[in-house]
């Protein structure tokens, strides 16, 4: 038994900060199908299946089960992982075992997402009388009921359904057994991570003033209600959760703006801002949180090989503006000029010779005005 692990999916480069996703009571990590692959352009992603749930063993976890054993368990792949810190975000029970790493794990968490979740799950004894449901009757009683404590009505997701059905009734109720006895309020205030919290406005298992108390009670933590959401918003409403992890994880278009200073310039930049519109707005606010807070940020490849990528395509496609303004930017991301002259050689090749033609005239401009 101490040498299995949870079964877990990795996704995104083995160089991006580690995330790791934590799953709901009676689902796998398929509930985060909407939403990690996203996540994974500028992440690490790791998410992990409860025991009993999914892939893993239900041998990982026995009667009288605490949160704090879940979490040594997700610490127990981190370690086999390699990974010595972790932003962390987690969904119910899985947002439990996050508020429990938070609190007694101080360094290993860098930021923490608590979503449809709390800090207590309304005392032992609703979970007690489930969990000696379930290993009298098994689950196919409660997997019937499902869709009304996940969803709001007529939303079902048939793939959790049936991961409910199909997992283990011993690992399951040893999970309610964890629930029944997790209460972290009085330790809230100790937690130093930043912290977003998530509420689903129709769900009913864990309500908005769930998620609040959270939020008041942890120094800094913002919060963020649903509408339309019930219990599992990853599943039911995977770009709005997508957006505030993005936003809490990256610093989102903040992040962006300032990538985007960095190899463009504050000239440029505050041109761009001067000449902003309400017209215009939603478009620049998609370049500084998708193209710079997103793409420019992913550790994949350098900024230099970036630029020269950039200059390739604007090349090929005839965008000299543009063009002129990135080899500034290649500039400033430590290309020199024979490097750029190179980049442009190389599209003589693949991309025309009256294209290079045009971009050599471009960057000879370019440069010797920066030589100026």
């Amino acid at each position: 038994m101490t040498d299995l692990l949870l079964n877990h999916r990795t996704e995104g480069p083995a160089s991006a900060p580690p995330l790791l996703l934590g799953p709901s009571l009676g689902t796998s990590y398929a509930l985060w199908d909407a939403v990690a692959p996203e996540l994974s352009i500028g992440h690490r992603v790791v998410r992990w299946d409860l025991p009993g749930h999914g892939g893993s063993a239900a041998e990982l976890i026995g009667p009288g089960a605490t949160v704090g054993d879940l979490a040594e368990l997700v610490l127990r792949l981190a370690d086999s992982l390699g990974i010595e810190r972790f932003a962390y975000a987690g969904v119910s029970l899985g947002g439990a075992v996050g508020l429990h790493l938070a609190v007694h794990h101080p360094e290993r968490v860098s930021s923490l997402a608590v979503i449809c979740s709390s800090a207590h799950f309304n005392g032992a004894k609703p979970w007690e009388e489930r969990a000696a449901l379930v290993r009298a009757k098994g689950l196919a009683e409660l997997a019937g009921t499902a869709d009304s404590r996940w969803f709001t009505p007529g939303f079902t997701v048939p793939r959790l359904v049936q991961d409910h059905r199909d997992a283990d009734p011993e690992a399951y109720a040893a999970c309610c057994d964890a629930l029944a006895a997790f209460d972290l309020r009085d330790r809230l205030a100790e937690i130093s991570a930043p912290t977003l919290l998530i509420a689903g406005r129709e769900d009913p298992a864990t309500p908005p003033v769930h998620l609040r108390e959270i939020a008041d009670a942890v120094p800094g933590a913002a919060l963020v209600e649903l509408p339309g959401a019930s219990h599992l918003a990853p599943a039911q409403c995977p770009e709005a959760v997508l957006t505030a992890l993005r936003a809490h994880l990256d610093g989102g278009a903040p992040r962006g703006m300032e990538v985007r200073r960095e190899v463009l310039g504050d000239a440029h930049v505050d041109r761009a801002q001067e000449r902003q519109t309400p017209f215009t707005a939603r478009f620049q606010d998609f370049i500084s949180r998708y193209a710079w807070g997103e793409i420019w940020t992913d550790p994949t490849l350098s900024r230099r090989e970036r630029s020269m990528i950039t200059l390739t395509a604007l090349v090929a496609h005839g965008h000299y503006d543009e063009l002129a303004m990135h080899v500034r930017a290649a500039r400033r991301n430590g290309l020199t000029p024979q490097e750029i002259g190179a980049v442009l050689l190389q599209t003589a090749v693949y991309c025309g010779v009256p294209a290079a033609n045009s971009a050599f005239a471009t960057a000879q401009r370019v440069l010797a005005e920066e030589e100026g």
